[in-house]
């Protein structure tokens, strides 16, 4: 596999046509369905902590973060991450989400959480949010429920209801 030189930069809204296509091609029109979609529906994302990979002036990549509430406490959602399928396997997800936690570390962030697969989020410090801490807006595996806590803390604390914030 040859290098490739990849570009991370902040999503800017000449982005969004290119990612909104990304995102169909990996996710399908199914997507609109998930859980992690719903809480996300009509809300922005916040700016700040998107980001895409370039190889040249192609989109490779992109990962978006939004707003939620756990209970009390302000926290945001990973997701989607999506990687154009011919450029997967190459660190370009992983170089996504490093950028992303430490930009949210950076600006006070406690809380991140998503739905997705432990053994690839484990590389970035999510662990399995303890069952029956976290009552999401629909079905959600709980073995998929993860969360890391940017300022050290214990992702055992968070508990409640999980409902969209506005940026």
């Amino acid at each position: 596999m040859s290098e490739l030189s990849v570009n991370l930069r902040h999503e800017t809204p000449a982005d969004h046509p290119t990612i909104e296509k990304l995102h169909e091609r990996a996710f399908g029109p199914g997507r609109f369905a998930r859980t992690a979609y719903r809480l996300r529906e009509g809300i922005p994302p916040l700016a700040s902590l998107c980001h895409v990979a370039t190889v040249g002036t192609l989109i490779v990549g992109s990962i978006r973060l939004s707003g939620l509430w756990i209970g009390a406490e302000e926290a945001v959602l990973l997701g989607p991450l999506t990687v154009e399928p011919q450029f997967m396997n190459r660190g370009i997800g992983g170089m996504l989400i490093r950028r992303s936690l430490d930009v949210a570390k950076a600006e006070g962030h406690r809380a991140v959480i998503l739905v997705g697969d432990e053994p690839y989020y484990a590389r970035a410090g999510f662990k399995k949010v303890p069952r029956g801490h976290l009552h999401l807006p629909g079905p959600v595996d709980p073995d998929r429920l993860l969360a890391v806590d940017l300022q050290g803390g214990d992702i055992a604390r968070l508990k409640g209801p999980v409902l969209p914030r506005a940026a």
